[in-house]
């Protein structure tokens, strides 16, 4: 129990210095958990073609409809980015509350799926990364905790909340 704590105190306090470095950045920019996904805030139908050139190949919406007057519907993004002739995903998940249990397996499921590399986006960058935490934690051959974690807290990303579904979902996952 000792060491996991030692863990978790290196990792957060690495990950904070260095998440620190998104203070006053743009909330919405893509921010990188791995060579293969992203995550941002909200991002409207005009940024679409400027995530193409950074590289996304795909782009995953997290955010239901009317969750907020301003965003663009599910069926308005899909357009733009199909226009951009870009992979689409739809999961929405509410901003509140616990992540539903089906969340991070249709993630998965996405991100094994689709052209790569991937962004995920929801209401601010911290939701799409948790939901991504937890896929990652259950992938066969995924990353470890301590990994996890500090890639949570690169992308200025709070992990506390959901380090003990990390650990569990660790511990179940399938061995590669």
């Amino acid at each position: 129990m000792t060491k996991r704590w030692i863990r978790w105190a290196a990792v957060a306090v690495t990950a904070a210095a260095v998440g620190a470095c998104h203070v006053g950045a743009d909330p919405n920019a893509p921010r990188r958990l791995t060579d293969d996904v992203s995550v941002s805030g909200q991002i409207t139908v005009a940024s679409v073609k400027s995530l193409k050139e950074k590289g996304f190949r795909t782009i995953v919406n997290m955010r239901p409809d009317d969750e907020s007057p301003d965003q663009a519907k599910y069926a308005q993004m899909q357009g733009a980015v199909q226009q951009a002739d870009l992979g689409y995903g739809y999961m929405p998940v509410k901003a509140t509350g616990s992540i539903p249990a089906t969340s991070p397996k249709s993630l998965a499921s996405i991100l094994a799926t689709m052209p790569k590399p991937v962004l995920v986006y929801a209401e601010t960058p911290d939701r799409a990364a948790q939901v991504w935490a937890l896929a990652e934690a259950s992938r066969p051959g995924g990353l470890d905790a301590a990994a996890i974690v500090a890639a949570l807290k690169s992308a200025g990303v709070k992990a506390d909340d959901i380090a003990s579904q990390i650990d569990a979902r660790i511990a179940k996952r399938p061995k590669s």
